[in-house]
């Protein structure tokens, strides 16, 4: 079988669904001048080959919870099947394996400060250490790489209703709810009839709830898409320990960059860390390592390449690839 390759209409295609994940490919189709029937062959064939996934996500604060980024140190033979045990949990929704195997980093959500209870706990995993998630500084809106195809009209006329910033209370999710979030986290197009019968609730009524949660900010939809279909076939996570009065300069260079797909501050003694998409290991070091070191008040960095995703399910207000 040949190599997938993505070409114009492919990547237009991605960002328009980046934009607005649940567009009809009708609607998708009247902005990028192509038709329905096109982009939905399109969108199957990289989803069947599995290089193309849409999900929904939901937002950890507007549900009263907390983001945390964990990182595991194990032995490398236990490696995979303790990624597989966290990629099954309902709360993490990122797990990759990291420094050749000795090492795994996951996201997850929590109402509880004591995250590291909740961990899986064997003897082959040696040390494991949470930061929370402050605030996202880079990536937000997705990676700039797949965020390049569409003119600001075709934006503009994408775009859905923004959200409320700071809804007032944390969102009570019902049990319908919550299996809608469900489904939507597997396949975030799913149809409103599938949504329908999994809820009970006539396809009316699950639509105006999606899209009331969508307007709370509580759900979020993100484009999971392998990043070597943007020409970037080396992966790493970058720890960096920034003095205080430095950390807003160095957090708006990390945002600059075209090649730092999502980047946080965090607790704890790594306070920026970010996630790095480059198309080689020449350019992670000329091209992102070096250029963080000349950033003033850069202590420390920690660069580990990543090894393998286990998933790629982001969280919420991160967009973490």
């Amino acid at each position: 079988m040949e190599p997938v390759t993505l070409d114009a209409l492919d990547r237009r295609l991605v960002h328009a669904l980046q934009i607005d994940a649940r567009a009809s490919f009708g609607r998708i189709a009247e902005v990028l001048g192509s038709t329905d029937r096109t982009l939905a062959r399109r969108y199957h064939r990289l989803r069947a080959a599995g290089l193309l996934r849409v999900v929904g996500v939901p937002a950890a604060r507007a549900l009263g919870q907390s983001e945390w980024l964990v990182r595991l140190r194990c032995l490398p033979a236990a490696a995979t099947r303790i990624a597989e045990v966290l990629a099954a949990r309902a709360d993490t929704t990122w797990v990759a394996i990291v420094s050749g195997g000795a090492e795994l980093t996951c996201l997850t959500r929590s109402a509880d400060e004591l995250v590291l209870a909740t961990m899986p706990r064997s003897p082959r995993i040696m040390e494991v250490t949470a930061q929370r998630l402050l605030r996202a500084v880079a990536g937000v809106d997705g990676w700039p790489r797949r965020l390049a195809a569409l003119t600001d009209d075709e934006v503009a006329a994408l775009r859905p209703g923004a959200p409320q910033v700071g809804a007032a209370e944390p969102t009570v999710l019902s049990a319908p709810d919550r299996r809608v979030l469900e489904l939507l986290a597997r396949d975030g197009r799913v149809g409103w009839s599938a949504l329908a019968a999994a809820t009970g609730w006539s396809p009316t009524t699950v639509a105006r709830r999606v899209t009331e949660l969508r307007e709370r900010g509580t759900l979020l939809f993100d484009v999971d898409v392998e990043p070597r279909l943007f020409g970037a076939s080396t992966e790493a996570i970058m720890w960096l320990t920034v003095a205080p009065e430095s950390l807003e300069r160095a957090a708006a260079a990390l945002a600059r960059h075209p090649d730092v797909a999502y980047a946080a501050v965090a607790t704890g003694p790594t306070n920026l860390v970010a996630y790095l998409a480059c198309t080689d290991d020449d350019a992670l070091y000329e091209g992102v390592l070096l250029p963080v070191g000349r950033i003033g008040g850069v202590r420390h960095v920690d660069l580990a390449p990543i090894a393998r995703q286990v998933t790629r399910s982001s969280p919420a207000a991160a967009r973490w690839r």
